[in-house]
C-alpha cells in the first residue's frame, strides 16, 4: 500500500517559507514582489486560477494585480500592457492566463514577456537556461513534483524515471529536471513503441498523458514512485490519469487528484516570482 503524497500539505509549508523570505524581502530592499496576471476573455476555468492565484498572493503579502481584457481585444492591445508592465519596477513576474483567444498568436505572447519577468519560465531564454541546468525559474508544476519528491526524501539519483507526456509546459522540462537530478530519464508519448512495457521499468513514473485512468497497474513495477499530473472531471468527480485505486496498491509513493500535485502549482508561481523580486533587488543595489 502506498504512501500517499500531500500536496496539501507541502504546498502550505512552501507557502509559508515564502511568506517568511518576503517579509525579510520587504524589510531589508523595501522590495515587495509583485504578481500581474492577464486574462483575456471570458472563460470559467481560468477565472477559477485567477481568482486563485490572487488568493495566493495575499497569504504570502505579495503586491497582486489582475488585468481582464474582453474576448475581443486585439492582439496590439495585450502587447501594450505586457510592455507596460515589463517596464513597472512594481512588477516582478508576469502571467497571461492561457489559452488565449484564437485571434491571438499565443506564442509571440510568451515571446513578448521579459524573461526576467516571465515566473512561467515559457521563454526560449528560460527553457534554454533549464537545458543546461543554469535557471531562476522553472515551469511551475515540473517544479512542484520535484518539491514533493524532495519533500518525501525521494531521490531521483540513479532512479530509472520514466515521463508519460512531451509538452513543453510538464513532459519536457520534468525530463529535464529529473536529469539534472542524476534519474536516468525515458520520455514517452502518442507515438512510442511499447509502452506498457517501458512503464514497468521505471522506478519513478511521472504522468502527463491527458487521459482519464490511463495507467493502470499493469503498467506499473512493484513498490514505483508514481506521480499523477492530470486532472479530468466526469461523472465521479475529479480524477487523474493513473488508475488509483488499484496502482495505490503497488507504488511506494502516489500523489492523489486531487489534493497531489495541483496545489503545488500556483505554490510555484509564487516561489519564482519571490526569486524574480530578489534578482531585482540585487541588481538594485549593484546599480
Amino acid at each position: 500500500m502506498a504512501t500517499i503524497i500531500n500536496g496539501k500539505e507541502v504546498s502550505a509549508t512552501l507557502r509559508e517559507r515564502i511568506r517568511t523570505e518576503t517579509e525579510r524581502l520587504v524589510r531589508e530592499t523595501g522590495v515587495r514582489p509583485g504578481l500581474a496576471v492577464i486574462l483575456v476573455g471570458e472563460d470559467p476555468a481560468s477565472q477559477v486560477y485567477v481568482k486563485n492565484k490572487k488568493k495566493g498572493c495575499d497569504q504570502v503579502g505579495f503586491l497582486s494585480r489582475e488585468y481582464l481584457l474582453p474576448e475581443n481585444a486585439t492582439q496590439e492591445e495585450l502587447f501594450s500592457l505586457i510592455d507596460a508592465l515589463n517596464a513597472d519596477p512594481e512588477i516582478h513576474g508576469i502571467l497571461v492566463q492561457l489559452p488565449v483567444p484564437r485571434h491571438i498568436d499565443g506564442a509571440e505572447v510568451i515571446r513578448r514577456i521579459d524573461p526576467k519577468k516571465d515566473v512561467d519560465a515559457f521563454s526560449a531564454e528560460n527553457v534554454g537556461k533549464i537545458m543546461i541546468g543554469d535557471f531562476d525559474f522553472v515551469p511551475c508544476t515540473p517544479a512542484g513534483i520535484m518539491e514533493l519528491l524532495e519533500a518525501y526524501g525521494i531521490d531521483p539519483a540513479g532512479k530509472r524515471a520514466v515521463v508519460i507526456g512531451r509538452s513543453n509546459i510538464v513532459g519536457k522540462p520534468m525530463a529535464m529536471l529529473l536529469l539534472h537530478k542524476n534519474a536516468t530519464v525515458t520520455v514517452c508519448h502518442s507515438r512510442t513503441v511499447g509502452l506498457a512495457e517501458i512503464c514497468r521499468e521505471a522506478d519513478l513514473l511521472v504522468a502527463a498523458v491527458g487521459k482519464p485512468h490511463f495507467v493502470t497497474e499493469d503498467m506499473v513495477k512493484e513498490g514505483a514512485v508514481v506521480i499523477d499530473v492530470g486532472i479530468h472531471r466526469t461523472e465521479n468527480g475529479l480524477c487523474g490519469d493513473v488508475d488509483f485505486d488499484r496502482v495505490k496498491e503497488k507504488a511506494s509513493f502516489i500523489t492523489p487528484v486531487p489534493g497531489g500535485v495541483g496545489p503545488m502549482t500556483i505554490t510555484l508561481l509564487l516561489k519564482n516570482t519571490l526569486t524574480a523580486a530578489k534578482n531585482a533587488a540585487e541588481k538594485g543595489k549593484r546599480a
